[in-house]
């Protein structure tokens, strides 16, 4: 038997379709049946490649007695949080109030009438271990709550509406105030701090904090960290670490450790794009290490080959997990990707053995009994390394890296495990089309194709960015998701924003393409139509006439694993001002950064993107030259220039660079357009202009 899941289009929730558990998806229907039947809601929010959400769901939302008692007693709702994560971040602020930790599967318990929650947790385990109560313990305790303490549970659930709405419009004390050039110094010095490297605990990309970072090494203020050596630091973890698939090319989510070595498998797109746009920035600053190169290669081709659908556009991840053969009844955590060393003396000649062993690889493994390879040295790989890793290319895919063009993805458990692959059984991939995170990688793409002059790059975005563009209107209104051809769900503000950025990326590698600023002009347009706040200033999460099923109206600030939406949205208006002259961008951007000004003296550590946004509003620059000298400009780190081809330039001149509201001198040698587009993009830290 199945429950109403089995007919959702969402990957994660099919999975708990067949849970003896009587899952709702999040509607007006469910919500109004809850309230009929007095009816707490408990709501579990998680996405498909989310090791512990595949683990609760094999665990306790799959047990009898757990599914008997919740069916009876709470009207249970599954949302996937990759296409509503407007819902997930009200509710995932909730659990951060409660317990002072988030992350998922996030599971919270909401009175029916009015949504506010009053009890969150994560996993939870059918008996009680870990130091987590049992799940079934929990329901009944919560329900005798809920029945019996109604004076406490209305004062619980007061505190936790009244602190979501004064976070949702930033109320806070006052404070100092810092002028805008001393406000980015802090921010990029903060931000350089956080991705300094320790000796404990996970190891994330976090990119949003690395691009503030590498945006600071231009200014040379003095601090107490060196910029330039934590980002190309940063840039090595991620392409010597075991984070990346040196085999097969792209980057894992994150390490379980501090040495980049053991990666949890799952490969979400965002964090390639946001890594390949990194890496290529990092080498176009002056520091060109080969690996950076190759990595970027690798998850290019990757995504080819694994994750581009027919159509053009991305698939959104890849499972941590996978079968080992078709027979096992439970997928293992990274066995498509690991190597026992056995394997690896049947795969290689000794010669090639003794190569690989620049590699993290030993007789007992590193993971589990087998290895994660991880380099031990940057430079170029030998041509005996290269060779070594082709065949386990080979024997991971079953055929040659050179003949194998694409690699059909394995939509569910059971077409992973009856499919006839050639090699290892892969990991399942969720072929949803995310507006927002197909942006992030057109971004990366863009910036790699000029840094490396790579059209594979630029062929591979233009046709993501194509798809999104002539698919994602459903009456005239932009959308965030595609199911194989169908666009659903209203687009939210990280998906306006990212796909603006990923359309004036593509303008600035190929400037003589006027069309994706007039998409980006049109995207902006219905962008601040519907999103923008008139009272507060800055962008609401969702659009005013999809917001009615929230308790609160959020104004993202805050960077994750993705950058901020209303970060990466001022920054947007600032360039869209210096490519159209239309000042109104500016005064939104500047609005915007007002919006957000307390936050970014309160709490700079939790949002470089607003940093971001700050450096390109002090330092915006327009740099009006021919084509030969725009493409010569291309590839070198100039992270708040926008470009504009023309040959109408003052005689005797090679180029024109406005800086915010003025412009220089007409440049008169190459030497001197490059002496004032540096001055230009180092004016906001250490000065008051």
């Amino acid at each position: 038997m199945t429950n109403r899941l089995a007919e959702a289009k969402s990957l994660y929730l099919r999975k708990h379709a067949e849970n003896p558990i009587d899952w709702w998806s999040w509607c007006d229907e469910a919500l109004a049946t809850a309230r009929a039947q007095n009816k707490p809601i408990f709501l579990s929010i998680g996405y498909s490649s989310c090791h512990w959400c595949t683990v609760m769901e094999g665990e306790a939302f799959s047990d009898i007695a757990i599914a008997h008692y919740m069916n009876a007693n709470y009207l249970p709702i599954k949302v996937d949080r990759e296409e509503r994560p407007d819902l997930d971040s009200i509710y995932m602020q909730a659990l951060q109030m409660m317990s002072g930790q988030g992350g998922w599967p996030l599971n919270i318990f909401l009175s029916p009438e009015d949504l506010v929650p009053f009890y969150a947790g994560t996993y939870f385990p059918v008996d009680p271990r870990y130091g987590r109560p049992g799940f079934l313990q929990v329901l009944q305790a919560l329900r005798r709550y809920y029945d019996t303490e109604k004076a406490d549970l209305q004062q619980r659930k007061s505190l936790i509406i009244e602190s979501l709405l004064t976070s949702a419009v930033l109320q806070d004390g006052t404070t100092t105030e810092l002028e805008d050039h001393e406000l980015l110094r802090q921010g990029c010095e903060i931000s350089t701090s956080v991705i300094t490297p320790t000796q404990s605990g996970n190891s994330f990309p976090m990119i949003p904090y690395t691009e503030l970072a590498l945006r600071g090494t231009r200014f040379n203020f003095e601090s107490r960290d060196d910029g330039k050596q934590v980002c190309t630091q940063r840039g090595l973890d991620l392409a010597l670490g075991g984070i990346y698939d040196h085999v097969g090319g792209g980057f894992h989510r994150y390490t379980v450790d501090p040495t980049w070595t053991v990666p949890h498998f799952e490969k979400m797109l965002y964090d390639n794009g946001l890594i390949v746009e990194f890496l290529a920035s990092l080498w176009s600053t002056g520091v060109q290490e080969p690996a950076f190169e190759r990595a970027v290669a690798g998850t290019a081709l990757w995504l080819k080959r694994e994750m581009t659908a027919p159509e053009g556009y991305f698939y959104a991840a890849q499972d941590a997990d996978s079968f080992s053969e078709s027979t096992a009844v439970e997928p293992e955590e990274g066995a498509f990707y690991v190597w026992s060393y056995s394997e690896l003396q049947q795969l290689l000649t000794p010669e090639e053995l003794t190569e690989l062993e620049q590699f993290t690889v030993t007789p007992n493994g590193n993971f589990e009994g087998r290895n994660v390879l991880q380099r031990r040295y940057s430079g170029q790989l030998s041509a005996t390394l290269e060779t070594a890793l082709s065949k386990l290319f080979t024997a991971r895919y079953g055929v040659s890296s050179e003949s194998l063009e694409t690699f059909p993805p394995a939509r569910n458990n059971q077409e992973a495990k009856t499919a006839n692959w050639p090699g290892r059984i892969p990991s399942v991939t969720d072929t949803k089309m995310i507006v927002a995170w197909n942006s992030l990688m057109i971004s990366g793409l863009a910036r790699a194709a000029g840094v490396f002059q790579q059209p594979l790059y630029l062929e591979l975005a233009a046709g993501a960015a194509n798809f999104i563009w002539e698919n994602q209107f459903v009456d005239g209104r932009f959308h965030r998701l595609n199911y194989q051809g169908e666009p659903s769900v209203l687009a939210q503000s990280e998906d306006y924003a990212f796909f603006i950025k990923a359309l004036l990326d593509l303008q600035a590698s190929n400037p003589e393409q006027k069309q994706w600023l007039e998409k980006a002009i049109a995207i902006q347009d219905e962008f601040n139509e519907f999103l923008w706040s008139v009272e507060l200033g800055g962008y609401y999460n969702t659009s005013s006439d999809s917001s009615q099923d929230l308790i609160v109206r959020e104004r993202s600030y805050a960077d994750n694993a993705t950058p901020s939406a209303n970060g990466i949205a001022i920054a947007n208006l600032v360039r869209l001002a210096l490519l159209t002259d239309n000042l109104d961008y500016l005064d939104l951007a500047e609005l915007g950064l007002k919006a957000f000004r307390s936050v970014m003296h309160r709490a700079p550590q939790g949002c470089p993107s607003l940093f971001t946004a700050l450096d390109w509003y002090r330092n915006s620059t327009l740099i009006r030259s021919t084509t030969e000298q725009i493409n010569a400009l291309i590839p070198k780190y100039l992270p708040a220039a926008v470009f504009a081809i023309t040959s109408d330039l003052p005689e005797g001149s090679v180029g024109l660079v406005c800086q915010g509201l003025k412009c220089l001198a007409p440049a008169k040698s190459v030497e001197h357009l490059l002496q004032q587009v540096e001055q230009s993009q180092n004016r906001g830290v250490g000065s008051r202009e």
